[in-house]
């Protein structure tokens, strides 16, 4: 039986970045992972297969088809008879997905880290380790790390197939749909919508909260929700469904808003309502893993489970579920058990949504910030006042800077506009190290950038902004 110091149970951000970093830290590391993509072993879960680099390459395409449509001419550039080929946009997605899973196998040679194909399995616990069931071959490990990430949620006795789908599904349609349908307006619903909306399809969005990214600083989801809108996003909050139907021509979603019973004829319905956590074969119930109520596995300090040497990781523990939150915490607890300081801040976990505008932010909102007794004071900063964004054609939105009103050390930093998922690092940054509104403003940015609107936000805290 081959003996590891360390088998991670999941091949995706949290389980790869954790088997990786502890092969580099010398430790004897071995993965198991059950994905499969085109009918073969696909190391990068959910992630890179079928959730944040596909969307983003198709986001991208999209974009690229909105602006040759609607902005060109405004540059100067005219050109006619656009049109999307569908099957080519798709083969570039998969094109890039193959890049990077593959690049995730090469890292595990390189770093000597024993890949398995299949699903990880508890057998038994013995004195010198667990004995795990790695896609059929039974092994033993000093230490095992749960990393098997999450699934989309499915609404209640409405599984997906046919014309509902849920993310990998909606990155995957084979023609532009006449009218989608979104069930939920966080993250995921938001981004496939934008890029189906670009493409030609008329999108509507059902939320059962009662407002806009509730999640996001207030100033932040007004202008977001506006801009939406105007993009001919149909938004409707607060509703509750009743019922699901679909046939071979679409799906007859029947649902209540304010009271009124409306009922909407869509040719596919995308489902983005959460993730649950990936348990089922793990051997959990059988090993005396403890889960919570909702199934995800529980951790204390240190990412331990209540069975000993068994830690987990990433989205089957809840939390923010963001790959690079799980791959934080997948060098951490690697550095734990090599006997380092592993640490993650999850105070300053930046948050993205890769719509046009693009949506950012790290720490807390301002309300967040006065509903902790916080004093607080504020910078914003319009990209309309930036010279980069005005050459580039885009002004939308603002950067927001929210700090301490005593100390002045930053609380939040809340970003709508173009490029606004690289500018969040520079905040996340400074306040990792604690920084002040007068640390970043007083910091020299490049001219013209779209970082210099970050600058004057933060000098707009102490109503030192230059360029407004």
């Amino acid at each position: 039986m081959d003996s590891f110091d360390v088998l991670v149970i999941g091949g995706g951000p949290a389980g790869y970045v954790a088997a990786i970093r502890s092969a580099q830290l010398g430790l004897k590391t071995a993965c198991v992972d059950a994905f499969e993509r085109g009918g073969k072993a696909s190391l990068g879960g959910t992630c890179l297969n079928v959730g944040c680099i596909p969307s983003k390459a198709m986001l991208d395409s999209s974009e690229k088809f909105e602006m040759i449509n609607h902005e060109a001419a405004e540059h100067g550039i005219m050109v006619q008879g656009v049109a999307v080929d569908l099957s080519k946009t798709l083969a570039r997605k998969e094109a890039v997905v193959d890049k990077l899973t593959s690049g995730i196998a090469y890292l595990f040679k390189k770093n000597k880290v024993t890949s398995f194909f299949g699903l990880g399995k508890l057998v038994r616990q013995e004195e010198d380790g667990w004995v795990v069931d790695a896609a059929g071959t039974e092994v033993k490990a000093k230490n095992v790390i749960i990393a098997t990430g999450s699934s989309p949620r499915s609404l209640p006795d409405v599984p997906f197939g046919g014309n509902i789908v849920e993310n990998s599904g909606a990155l995957a349609l084979t023609e532009v749909p006449a009218k989608l349908g979104v069930i939920g307006a966080g993250v995921i619903g938001l981004e496939l919508g934008s890029v189906w909306r670009r493409l030609g399809a008329q999108v509507t969005v059902l939320e059962a909260l009662p407002a806009f990214l509730m999640a996001a600083d207030d100033a932040v989801a007004r202008e977001a929700l506006k801009q939406f809108k105007a993009q001919g996003l149909d938004f409707h909050f607060g509703i509750k469904i009743s019922e699901v139907k679909q046939d071979k021509s679409g799906v007859t979603v029947t649902y209540e808003e304010n009271g009124v019973s409306t009922t909407a004829q869509f040719d596919k319905l995308i489902v983005s309502i959460g993730r649950v956590p990936n348990t089922q074969g793990l051997g959990a119930e059988a090993a005396g893993l403890a889960l919570d109520e909702r199934g995800f596995v529980k951790v204390e300090h240190g990412y331990k489970t209540n069975l000993p040497h068994v830690y987990a990781i990433g989205d089957v523990i809840g939390g923010a579920m963001l790959a690079h939150k799980a791959e934080e915490e997948g060098v951490a607890l690697a550095e734990m058990l090599a006997g380092q300081a592993g640490h993650v801040n999850y105070d300053v976990i930046p948050w993205v949504i890769y719509t046009s505008p693009e949506i950012a932010w790290a720490g807390l909102t301002e309300k967040q910030a006065k509903d902790k007794g916080l004093s607080v004071k504020t910078g914003q900063f319009p990209f309309s006042a930036n010279g980069r964004a005005l050459g580039h054609g885009d002004p939308r939105g603002f950067v927001k800077v929210v700090a301490d009103a005593t100390t002045d050390k930053i609380l939040g930093v809340h970003m709508i506009g173009s490029g606004v998922s690289e500018l969040i690092a520079e905040a996340v940054a400074v306040m990792e190290f604690g920084g002040s509104s007068e640390d970043l403003g007083r910091t020299v940015h490049a001219h013209p950038t779209l970082s210099e609107a970050v600058k004057e936000a933060a000098l707009g805290v102490t109503k030192s902004a230059i360029h407004i």
